[in-house]
Formats: structure tokens, C-alpha cells, sequence
């Protein structure tokens, strides 16, 4: 299983590699670029910078788990199966709203209603194959304590929400050169350790092992990635790939049976979602009960590593910190399972 990982590690970023220059040519050609509106920080020498890359992390991904999937297929209940399903199907809903808004010109991409319901069909289907998985089922680990919470039907909805709602996160993410490619190289290794700590606990290895490739796969197709994507960016993952790597790093999470850990391995993403909603209420409620009815805000740009650029911080700085960060909570997990 060790050996088989290892080897989706390296293949995975190989293929990024290899792909990665032929993509953004491609890209280039296809005039692909995003647009930078003058809403945010300035990073308007930004502007043209091919989107999609996410798409050699993808192809990394499938490869190795299809190559590397330790045999025999157990049908529809397989785990590889299943991870390849949500992140997939997630990165097409992001893929149609960048497709929307490199070739239809619609700089919104997706309606807000689209996007919702294309996430909600992704999540809820995916929640229901675990729900009924015969070794997922609504049964949850609780870190720290090691008991299990049994969510019922309670699952179903509770699950969906977190599928959408950390997707989101991942999207919301990836705002500044290699931020998001950084943090899932972390995130990735972190899943992979949860993995192996639960096979040597005494957990069934055949249902874990194509877990485990995928986790790995997943950090070498990212590191791969950043090749092309660290400051300053040749080219950015956008939704298609963002929402790929929502769908895979909750995936792992749920057929781990370890969603609530994805507080501690998923904490910068979560935090820039926490950063939209608060700066968002926060707003609402001074221009409701301000003498001036003027609205104040909270931060200085939500998501809140933007808050951190327009302090003067620089994107290596920013990436950095989050690296840290994520690097800390990421022990305090593996931590939570000794």
C-alpha cells in the first residue's frame, strides 16, 4: 500500500509536470486569461494569465488511480470510485463557469443559481453513496475522544452542507500565487498520514488503499502545479480546479469517516469563508444601527488573506503564513488520533 502511494505521489507529479507547459500554451492560444477587475488589491500585471490549470492536477489524479487502484474493483461501493466522483463532478461545475467566462465573455461566469445547483446535486449524491456505503454509513469519528457519533438520517443534509460549503471554501481560497496549490500539498499529506494511522490501527487496508493513492496523487499532481504557480503565477487553477480540490480534500474527509478533522486540516479555507460571512453581517448590521446608517467593515477585504495584502503583506509572505498555519493545525489532527 506504502509502495503504491509513493508511486502516485511521483507519477502524479511527473504528469503535472510534463502536461503543465503544453497546457498553458494551449491555454495561451485558446486566449484562456482571466481578468482582473479593479475591485481588489492591484494585480493588474495579472491580467491574460491562463486560467483552468487545474486541470494537469486532475489529470494526474485519475491516472494514477486508475493505474494504481489495487485490484479487484469492488463495483459502484469502490472508494476510488467515489473520490474521482465528487471531485470530478465538482470541478465540471467549476469548469463550466470558467468556460463561461473565457469563451462566452461573461465575466460572472455561472449564475449564482446555477453554480448552487449544480453543487447541490454534486453534494447531495454523493452524501447519499456514503450515507449508504456499507463501510462509511453515518457513523463519524471524534477526534480527541475516540468514540464514533452515530448523525442518523441527519447525515444526509448535515454532509450535503459541508460538500457545498467547503467546496466554497477551496474556491474562495485561491486568491494569490500558489496560495491554494501550497496549502493542498499540505492538506494532501496530512490525509494521507490520517490513512495510514488508521491501517496500522487495525483499520481495513482494502478499503483504504485507494484513499490513500488519491491523497497522494492529490499533493503530487498540486506540487506539480506550483511549478507553474508560484509567484509570479504562469498560470491559476480557476474554479475548474479549485472546485476540484474542494471535492477531493471533503471527499477524503467523509470516506475516512473524519469530516469533523477537516476543521483542524482544513482550517485556512474555512477561515476564508468565516472572513466573507462576517464581513458581510457585519457591514448589514452598522449601516442598520449607525447614526450615519453607513456601513463599516470588519476587515480591510474579505477573503481575509486579501485583508492581510492590503497590509502590506506580499503574496510569498501570505502563502507562508497559510503554509505554517495549515502545517500546525495539520499535527494537531494526526495528533488528535494517537
Amino acid at each position: 500500500m506504502i509502495l503504491r502511494m509513493m508511486a502516485a505521489l511521483l507519477i502524479s507529479l511527473g504528469i503535472s509536470l510534463g502536461v503543465g507547459p503544453w497546457l498553458i500554451a494551449r491555454l495561451n492560444r485558446l486566449h484562456f486569461g482571466t481578468v482582473i477587475y479593479d475591485l481588489g488589491p492591484a494585480h493588474q500585471q495579472k491580467q491574460g494569465t491562463p486560467v483552468m490549470g487545474g486541470l494537469m492536477i486532475a489529470l494526474g489524479v485519475v491516472c494514477c488511480q486508475i493505474a494504481l487502484h489495487p485490484l479487484p474493483w469492488r463495483g459502484g461501493w469502490d472508494p476510488g470510485l467515489g473520490l474521482l466522483a465528487v471531485s470530478l463532478l465538482s470541478m465540471a461545475v467549476g469548469f463550466a463557469d470558467d468556460w463561461i467566462k473565457a469563451v462566452k465573455k461573461r465575466h460572472e461566469g455561472l449564475t449564482p443559481w446555477q453554480k448552487i445547483a449544480g453543487q447541490v446535486i454534486v453534494a447531495a449524491g454523493f452524501s447519499c453513496w456514503c450515507y449508504f456505503h456499507p463501510e462509511i454509513g453515518s457513523r463519524i469519528q471524534v477526534p480527541f475522544l475516540h468514540t464514533e457519533w452515530d448523525l442518523g438520517f441527519w447525515y444526509l443534509p448535515v454532509m450535503t452542507l459541508l460538500v457545498i460549503f467547503y467546496v466554497n471554501s477551496t474556491n474562495l481560497q485561491d486568491g494569490l500565487d500558489g496560495l491554494l496549490g501550497t496549502i493542498s500539498v499540505i492538506t494532501s499529506a496530512a490525509w494521507a498520514l490520517v490513512i495510514l494511522l488508521a491501517v496500522s490501527a487495525g483499520a481495513d487496508r482494502q478499503a483504504l488503499a485507494p484513499a490513500g493513492i488519491f491523497a497522494l496523487s492529490l499533493m503530487g499532481g498540486c506540487a506539480g502545479y506550483l511549478r507553474f504557480n508560484r509567484y509570479p503565477a504562469k498560470v491559476f487553477m480557476g474554479d475548474t480546479g479549485s472546485m476540484f480540490l474542494g471535492g477531493a480534500t471533503v471527499g477524503l474527509a467523509m470516506v475516512t469517516r473524519q469530516p469533523l478533522l477537516l476543521i483542524l486540516i482544513g482550517i485556512c479555507p474555512i477561515l476564508s469563508s468565516v472572513s466573507v460571512i462576517l464581513q458581510r453581517y457585519y457591514f448589514k448590521l452598522t449601516r442598520r444601527f449607525s447614526a450615519d446608517h453607513q456601513g463599516r467593515r470588519l476587515f480591510r477585504m474579505s477573503p481575509i488573506h486579501h485583508h492581510f495584502e492590503k497590509k502590506g503583506y506580499s503574496e510569498t509572505q501570505i502563502v507562508s503564513m497559510y503554509a505554517g498555519i495549515t502545517s500546525i493545525a495539520g499535527m494537531i489532527a494526526l495528533l488528535s488520533l494517537l
